[in-house]
């Protein structure tokens, strides 16, 4: 199979197979693995060559890498095995209608590793196919960032259990269909990791995994056109260590140091923790940080093009030794940088953000405007890739627009955020949200906000306020909003707790570890009692655990919400949001009412959308019933409406 190589490729790997071939258990076994090989090796060695090829040892951390990529191979599991040849042969299974995804802390929803196997069957009733575990590997004690400080990739977090019993759930969620989500944590490490410690006692091999600098004169050169993460809190990228007498690089805490991926060990060393990771049952890696992995003096060292080329080779590197394993892309940046991260060689899954604000922003504002058209221009992205689409994370929402639409709106953008700030922290005059300002600056009103999903739509407020009809309306928007993320395209993914309807949890500012992180506000523990509150049909938890249900179901009995292209369309009112899906010679039609009063739309902009001749229209979220006869189609506050036109003798 050399032969079919260029000549560069070939000539390489003609001198480095030798040392590896030996290490074979069969023949059998290395034919496999140089069909993987073959497939992904000529990408791999142009993009690390041209990252680290002018380094006098690149050829030395070429065969370390080949070595690293074939004893993974050997070590994966046979059941992972065959699940590569299987993903292999279906590469869009990601892409189906069954697909339902839900993000948690392991500690807040089940207390460990082992009490999580026991809420499998919760899982299956909720009809999760996707399970994304929060940070749980070995971390500092008092403060790691809510865990992405991480000590040791190969250690969870004593707490919650250790990597065998980690093994064995990845083993029960596979039996029951639910594919394993984890947090590749590759931009920095904690300050107590193995390779941060060494480089503390002075050791050169290890100073030189991270970025140390002598005094402040060699921060000169990225200092001024760094941009800082949490300004309030922790101001600057660098740290001073007093301990090393050395200046760190640290983009987000001064416990967590930035990698220097310009050495080409530490890109070998992170391959050989990624991989680890999908040995030990990962379907999915969350690329964590992305944009931040490559610095270059005198840019604002994100989103580079060696950041796209180091994710790319990791993408190279997986795929020969681990090629059922997905990557997902954390790039909460501008929205044309988000999408040129999405790619079936770099990241097949990305988090939406865009979608995920404008959909806050539209439920505020009752104007669909701005996400129409934001999403007009960034949702497309390649058919063989994959939205994740969320309302609410474990984090802050941040208002991720471009100000230039917002401008051809006739919006200041910048006045626009601040609107929206105070909106959703409770300030402005008739907000129904109960959120929490996070690294908020009093002197420019700039922050961002964190809050439980049911929180910021109304629902605690209207509970308060003993508001019925603020209770029913709060509900509405609740589903409304999950309605659109699960007929959008994509994955769709819930914050575990969204499902019932939990509250903010203001505990966090008794505790001295957490009380200046106001995301701690929507980590909400979730025990037998809440999780009871399902079963309770009369109160506004089971009512938003019932409805939720109904659209999961509906959403899994309808090919047309799997693998089918996405349009966003103008509906010409500017409170009804909708998208079309389409699949061969099918069409659905999505559209939801952002306004607190009925909205209607002329029924001739429905046909126009639907396969030509499409008399008798049904809703599948109104029991398949048709839409009654008339010039309108009519839209209830906070109704989405699932549109198809029904068969020929249905």
């Amino acid at each position: 199979m050399i032969h079919n190589l260029d000549y560069d490729t070939r000539l390489t790997l003609e001198r480095l197979l030798p040392r590896i071939q030996p290490k074979a258990s069969s023949d059998a076994e290395w034919r496999d693995f140089r069909t993987n090989l073959d497939a992904q090796f000529p990408r791999l060695f142009q993009l690390l060559r041209g990252l680290y090829g002018n380094q006098y040892d690149f050829f030395y951390h070429l065969e370390s890498l080949l070595h690293i990529l074939f004893d993974a191979f050997q070590e994966r599991p046979k059941v992972l095995r065959q699940q590569d040849r299987q993903r292999l042969k279906d590469p869009l299974w990601f892409k189906r209608e069954q697909m339902l995804g839900a993000a948690c802390y392991v500690d807040l929803f089940a207390g460990d590793l082992k009490r999580l196997r026991d809420r499998i069957p919760y899982l299956k009733e909720l009809g999760l196919t996707y399970l994304h575990l929060m940070p749980l590997f070995k971390a500092p004690a008092d403060n790691s960032d809510g865990g992405y400080a991480v000590s040791d990739y190969r250690q969870v977090n004593p707490d919650l259990g250790t990597m065998a019993e980690l093994k064995r759930l990845a083993s029960a969620l596979r039996k029951e269909g639910i594919v394993m989500v984890l947090d590749f944590v590759f931009n920095h490490t904690s300050d107590e990791h193995r390779w941060a410690v060494q480089a503390q006692q002075g050791d050169p091999e290890y100073l030189d995994y991270y970025f140390c600098f002598d005094n402040r004169d060699e921060l000169a050169p990225y200092e001024p056109y760094l941009r800082e993460i949490f300004p309030e809190v922790r101001p600057g990228c660098f740290t001073w260590r007093e301990d090393m007498q050395k200046w760190v690089w640290t983009t987000f805490n001064s416990f967590q140091w930035d990698l220097n991926y310009r050495n080409p060990a530490v890109f070998n060393a992170m391959l050989g923790e990624l991989l680890y990771l999908a040995n030990a049952g990962a379907d999915v890696l969350r690329f964590d940080a992305l944009a931040f992995v490559w610095k270059q003096a005198g840019t604002p060292c994100e989103n580079l093009p060696e950041a796209h080329r180091l994710i790319q080779a990791f993408n190279a590197a997986a795929r020969i030794a681990v090629p059922g394993v997905l990557f997902k892309s954390e790039a909460i940046v501008h929205p044309d940088e988000v999408v040129r991260y999405i790619d079936f060689d770099e990241c097949q899954l990305s988090y939406n953000p865009l979608f995920m604000a404008m959909l806050w922003n539209s439920l505020a504002t009752r104007d669909v405007r701005l996400m129409t058209r934001s999403l007009q221009a960034r949702f497309p992205i390649p058919d063989d890739t994959a939205w994740v689409n969320y309302i609410r994370g474990h984090d802050d929402i941040g208002w991720t627009f471009d100000d230039t639409i917002a401008w051809s709106l006739a919006t200041d953008p910048d006045h626009h955020r601040r609107f929206l700030n105070q909106y959703y922290t409770g300030q402005f005059p008739g907000s129904f949200a109960r959120g929490v300002p996070f690294q908020e600056n009093k002197t420019t009103g700039d922050c961002r906000v964190a809050g439980q999903l049911a929180s910021l739509a109304g629902l605690e407020k209207a509970i308060d306020d003993q508001n019925d009809e603020e209770i029913d309306r709060s509900i509405n928007r609740i589903l409304m909003m999950h309605a659109l993320i699960l007929s959008a395209g994509g994955i769709p993914v819930l914050y575990i707790g969204d499902e019932l309807g939990l509250l903010n949890d203001y505990s966090y500012q008794q505790d001295v570890h957490k009380q200046n992180d106001s995301r701690w506000v929507n980590r909400v523990p979730i025990g037998d009692a809440q999780l009871e509150l399902r079963h309770q049909p009369d109160t506004p938890n089971g009512r938003v655990y019932a409805g939720l249900q109904r659209l999961i179901r509906i959403r899994k009995q309808t090919p047309l919400l799997g693998n089918a292209s996405t349009h966003i369309v103008d509906t010409g009112n500017v409170h009804v949001f909708g998208l079309t899906r389409h699949r061969d010679a099918e069409t659905l039609v999505v559209l939801a009412n952002f306004a607190d009063f009925e909205q209607s739309l002329d029924r001739h902009l429905l046909q126009s959308l639907l396969p030509a001749g499409s008399e008798r229209i049904v809703d599948l979220l109104d029991d398949g019933q048709a839409l009654p006869d008339g010039h309108r189609v009519s839209l209830q506050p906070h109704q989405v409406r699932w549109l198809v036109a029904e068969r020929q003798g249905v």
